[in-house]
């Protein structure tokens, strides 16, 4: 049985929240399935740990910055033949009870067999968030944990106020993430997925958004 609305649903929220207006398992339980059950409100849901969240609209600055940064990469990776680029909303089901919808995703030949025609079952090989007030917290704790847990390669936050991007990078022994550091300006972005990838930081943030 499809989930039905228990409650209106909010029009507007400004941080990640738990989804209780949506009938379905306790929290702690939730699956792709129940996920995929949901019907389209033009809202965004995330599962993780099995808890269904629903993130805020982003506003101007994450759009700017989301655009300019998926040309780079369309250019230098898709276009390239080195792999795909997806951005939200899509799909990620790293687990059937984490399910999450990263800002842009990286996954390079060698994995394609997770991308599916509905989402990615799998882990990417590149995640990359940008930050809005009201997703800071979800993605540097919840989200940060999550992918620590399930190996992600590499992980970027970008902050597209204070225009800077962390590179997180996954330690194979200690199975945590190593921070490669906070870069901004015209520094290089080092990543270890993509060595070759020839754009510096300023170049993946619009210059007349505050």
């Amino acid at each position: 049985m499809p989930n039905i609305l228990l409650e209106p649903t909010p029009e507007r929220i400004t941080t990640v929240q738990p989804a209780p207006h949506i009938s379905g398992p306790p929290p702690g339980q939730w699956t792709y399935a129940d996920y995929a059950a949901i019907p389209d409100d033009g809202q965004r849901y995330e599962v993780i740990h099995g808890v269904l969240y629903m993130t805020p609209v982003p506003g101007t600055a994450y759009q700017s910055t989301i655009s300019l940064f998926m040309g780079h990469l369309m250019n230098h990776i898709q276009f390239a033949g080195l792999g795909r680029v997806f951005t939200a909303p899509y799909d990620v089901e790293l687990t059937p009870h984490n399910i999450v919808q990263p800002d842009i995703i990286v996954v390079l030949n060698v994995h394609k067999k997770i991308i599916t025609p509905r989402r990615i079952v799998g882990v990417p090989n590149l995640l990359i968030e940008i930050l809005s007030p009201g997703t800071t917290t979800h993605d540097r704790h919840k989200k940060y944990v999550i992918y620590t847990r399930f190996s992600v390669p590499e992980y970027w936050i970008e902050d597209s106020i204070g225009k800077t991007i962390e590179v997180f990078t996954h330690a194979t022994i200690s199975g945590n993430y190593r921070l490669l550091g906070v870069f901004a300006g015209e520094t290089s972005v080092p990543s270890l997925v993509l060595p070759t990838l020839p754009v510096t930081v300023a170049q993946c943030f619009p210059t007349d958004i505050e």
